[in-house]
């Protein structure tokens, strides 16, 4: 697996790449941002020419799939657009939810107000469902599993929003920019407060597992993406304190 500071290549081929991006980075252009750094160019600059077929915000990270070819494109786009395609996510949010699984089936408008959020519109916005179930809760905080149906523009974060729970850093939809620290988390903290790094400052929302069928083969596939540095080390944090830990929840489930 290639390494670098912006993506990891979990898979490749003649048809497809699966990549896992850092959180920060574009996948495609954006009118707001034009000079912003781009995962698209980059992986061209290894793979060649890469056609998109999906999107995930900039401000997330984990798995993205391109197509190398244009018959590929056209198969993972339509698998896509006909919602054969599995999505998980996993969130870090403020709170402790009362429900196990919850679904929300929201109408969603992108760019709806000044601020270039997405909101919720019964007139306008297009049908967005997304599947939510708790992982687990961990002292303020509490992993949440989204399976989103539909693909629209920071679809789960305002559906979480909607309902009361903003994910931990988020910058758009939440209000609370406080990072994640250890000394605010493990009771027994010895350490130098001033000298104190967070474990994580960014949007806690990762893509984690994506399934679809080879645009070529038709073999099913599915593909999960290791947690970022900040992420991993606020997983294994919370883990150790609380006894939850979402990948290995997620190992459960899938086996059962």
């Amino acid at each position: 697996m290639k390494k670098n500071n912006d993506f990891k290549t979990i898979y490749a081929d003649d048809d497809i790449i699966v990549l896992n991006k850092r959180s920060g980075i574009l996948i495609a252009a954006d009118r707001y941002n034009p000079d912003a750094p781009r995962l698209d160019l980059l992986a061209q600059e290894e793979f060649g020419k890469l056609y998109a077929v999906h999107r995930i915000d900039k401000d997330t990270s984990g798995i993205i799939v391109y197509a190398r070819t244009i018959e590929a494109q056209r198969n993972l786009s339509m698998q896509f657009e006909k919602r054969h395609v599995k999505k998980v996510y996993h969130a870090l949010v403020y709170g402790h939810p009362l429900w196990e699984t919850l679904t929300v089936d929201l109408p969603l408008l992108p760019d709806g107000d000044p601020r270039h959020r997405t909101i919720v519109s019964k007139r306008f916005g297009k049908k967005s469902v997304t599947d939510f179930r708790l992982i687990g809760t961990c002292g303020q905080y509490s992993w949440i599993e989204a399976r989103p149906e539909t693909g629209r523009t920071h679809q789960i974060r305002v559906h979480l929003a909607e309902k009361g729970f903003s994910i931990v850093c988020d910058p758009l939809y939440g209000g609370n920019q406080k990072p994640v620290r250890l000394s605010e988390i493990k009771r027994k903290w010895n350490g130098d407060a001033e000298e104190e790094r967070p474990l994580l400052s960014r949007l806690a929302l990762h893509a984690y597992k994506i399934t679809f069928t080879h645009p070529k083969t038709g073999e099913e596939m599915t593909f999960t993406a290791e947690y970022p540095r900040d992420m991993e080390a606020v997983r294994k944090q919370l883990a150790k304190l609380f006894d939850v830990d979402p990948i290995e929840r997620d190992s459960e489930a899938s086996s059962e």
